[in-house]
């Protein structure tokens, strides 16, 4: 009976207490993930045939290694007690997001920054990108993989605090291959880089990191307040994905 419960226990992620790991194998889980993560980024961005399917069967990939490493699902903030507290955080993010991307469209100086090539199509392609493309291609795998996977593995060496910064500081180079794709696609971005050195390129990747990383200081701080990867994804989708939305009617206003 007691093996029986111990196996529910590992499937269902409903462990009385978390055993500690030796620091070492701690420390070799965390480089396997981030060896991982270094693969997976050059392959979304150098490989056209990268897509959603990618992602999916990638974020898959980090979970089961999570799990057979011994990360409950608690540990990796999937835990089904937080998932009220993890809604909670995430409507609220999303709310904020959408205050200040009103304010962003509705100002002619910042209205260009959402004047994204990439973005400039019907609305059935903007609702297909937001609801779909942009979930499965991008939240899912940067979110188990950055708030869910890596967060709980720092956790197992790192203080809280620690695990906060390193996340945020991977998670913002993380995008330097895709911020030299946002520079040539965005209008206000394009222009700034046009104008100036080519060093300016480099300041603008710089930023976007810089950005990003901030970004993930804020989605890291949702998930350790709410204990659920569903705030911060909250907090994701809605940047990327109203970000298109309003993009669209940004356009609208630009024409």
């Amino acid at each position: 009976m007691a093996g029986v419960k111990s196996v529910l226990a590992h499937l269902t992620g409903k462990h009385a207490h978390v055993r500690p790991v030796p620091r070492k194998v701690a420390l070799l889980g965390t480089a396997v993930v981030i060896a991982a993560l270094v693969v997976l980024n050059l392959a979304k961005n150098l490989l056209p045939w990268a897509g959603v399917s990618v992602s999916v069967v990638a974020a898959a990939g980090l979970l089961l290694f999570a799990r057979r490493h011994g990360l409950s699902w608690t540990q990796l903030g999937l835990g089904r007690d937080r998932l009220r507290s993890g809604a909670l955080w995430g409507l609220s993010a999303i709310a904020i997001v959408v205050g200040i991307y009103v304010v962003g469209v509705s100002l002619p100086m910042t209205r260009s920054l959402f004047l994204d090539a990439r973005y400039h199509s019907g609305v059935s392609q903007a609702l297909l990108t937001a609801f779909v493309l942009i979930p499965l291609g991008t939240i899912l795998l940067e979110e188990v993989a950055f708030r869910s996977v890596l967060w709980g593995m720092l956790s197992r060496h790192m203080t809280a605090w620690r695990v906060l910064l390193t996340s945020s500081a991977l998670f913002g180079l993380w995008h330097v291959l895709p911020s030299l794709q946002v520079t040539g696609a965005n209008q206000g971005l394009s222009d700034v880089v046009s104008s100036q050195s080519p060093w300016t390129t480099v300041l603008v990747v710089a930023g976007t990191v810089a950005f990003t990383a901030a970004g993930g200081i804020v989605a890291g701080e949702l998930r350790r307040r709410s204990g659920s990867v569903l705030a911060s994804a909250g907090m994701h989708w809605a940047t990327n994905s109203l970000g298109v939305l309003f993009g669209l009617v940004a356009w609208q206003l630009a024409a």
